[in-house]
């Protein structure tokens, strides 16, 4: 981690511990998933270089206020070969709407020496329901970014509906601003289905307008698998 990062180190921890008076009101509780995918795209961009993906995550509740870890294998064509993430928030409820704001941390293992891919995003989201729909925006900004960018910003706005019990459509578009160049706008569609209680299927299309950045960056089709308990 680079010294210039250690503040938003502190500052996740701080809300940590701003929030543990709150969170003790509450008994903890704990959720876990795993699943596995054709591809991991995130934001438009595929992270294992159009192969497939492995991941796992864990989750702990307490009234409004959550944190968790989540871990993806990730192929960047050099020694980095995975991800970890670790997050913290809250969540309350203003009137018909759900908030969430939070702090990400984002990082790689095996990274190259000096390639600073490590980062930090806060995070602010609203959500209304709409009957059997959901409309949301989110935004994350960052103000030390991905490899070693000054600042970074991506907002989006989505929605889902779920005509049954089983079956959900959603969609998002969304758009990714940097220091330097490399802005992009990306958009998804697709549809969910849940298997068991436990255990779902998502086959959904991305796609970004700049194809001219490689092909990580095209339209695709993934197909997912994820189980939770």
């Amino acid at each position: 981690m680079t010294l210039r990062k250690t503040p938003f180190v502190l500052a996740a921890l701080a809300t940590l511990v701003l929030a543990a008076p709150a969170m003790a009101e509450d008994a903890p509780q704990f959720s876990f998933n795993v699943g596995a995918a054709s591809d991991y795209v995130f934001r438009g961009v595929s992270q294992t270089d159009e192969h497939a993906q492995v991941f796992g995550g864990a989750d702990v509740s307490m009234g409004q206020f959550y944190a968790g870890t989540w871990v993806s294998n990730v192929d960047f064509n050099d020694s980095t070969d995975a991800e970890f993430d670790l997050y913290a928030g809250f969540k309350p409820t203003v009137g018909l709407f759900s908030l969430d704001l939070g702090v990400l941390y984002y990082g790689y293992v095996d990274q190259p020496p000096g390639a600073d891919l490590d980062y930090f995003e806060f995070k602010a989201a609203a959500a209304v329901p709409l009957g059997p729909a959901t409309l949301g925006a989110q935004a994350y900004w960052s103000p030390d970014y991905y490899a070693g960018r000054d600042h970074g910003f991506y907002y989006e706005v989505n929605g889902s509906i779920s005509p049954t019990e089983k079956i959900s459509f959603s969609a998002a578009l969304g758009r990714q601003e940097q220091t330097g160049s490399g802005d992009f706008t990306t958009w998804n569609v697709g549809v969910g289905y849940a298997l068991t209680d436990h255990l779902g299927v998502d086959l959904r299309y991305h796609d970004t307008d700049k194809h001219s950045l490689g092909d990580i960056y095209g339209s695709r089709v993934v197909v997912s698998l994820k189980a939770s308990f």
